[in-house]
């Protein structure tokens, strides 16, 4: 369990200690998708969904949820993001949305939980906003991207475009 750093040598979790390391300004940007039947994705494309506007709503709940990270998973440090951004985009191939979320910041410790958990809790709320229509919805993909900063400095996935 040497490379969990969540994990002390007697295999207790607990919070890193950052308070030595060095503020960097660092990034991390996640994605996901929600793949949907044609005629739901047609229904939030027209802005006709039962609950209202999917697309926004989705939006800032993942804005909201990236500032919540610290509350919802526990060795989380709370963290003053400087910016925070979730991009939806329509995707006739899956059909569905694709979500791709950045979050920025300059401090001691990333940010790569914050855009995961922006992707996540916009994904589940594209579901809420559309399930009356579509209860098969798919999420999937969630993956992280990009991450630069820190002394691991920058990690690009591999299959990312």
């Amino acid at each position: 369990m040497s490379g969990l750093t969540h994990i002390s040598a007697s295999g207790e979790a607990h919070m890193v200690d950052v308070g030595e390391k060095a503020e960097t300004e660092r990034s991390a940007t996640a994605e996901g998708f929600v793949r949907m039947a044609p005629a739901t994705l047609n229904l939030i494309r027209t802005g006709n969904a039962k609950k209202g506007d999917v697309i926004a709503t989705a939006r800032i709940a993942g804005i909201m949820a990236a500032k919540q990270t610290a509350s919802l998973i526990p060795l989380c440090h709370p963290l003053m993001l400087t910016k925070v951004t979730v991009d939806i985009a329509e995707d006739d191939a899956l059909p569905g949305l694709r979500v791709t979320a950045t979050a920025k910041l300059t401090g001691k410790t990333g940010v790569e939980m914050e855009a995961l958990t922006a992707v996540s809790v916009t994904c589940l709320t594209i579901y809420d906003m559309a399930k009356a229509a579509d209860k098969a919805m798919e999420i999937g993909g969630i993956r992280l991207l990009e991450k630069t900063g820190g002394k691991s400095g920058t990690f690009r996935h591999p299959e990312a475009g």
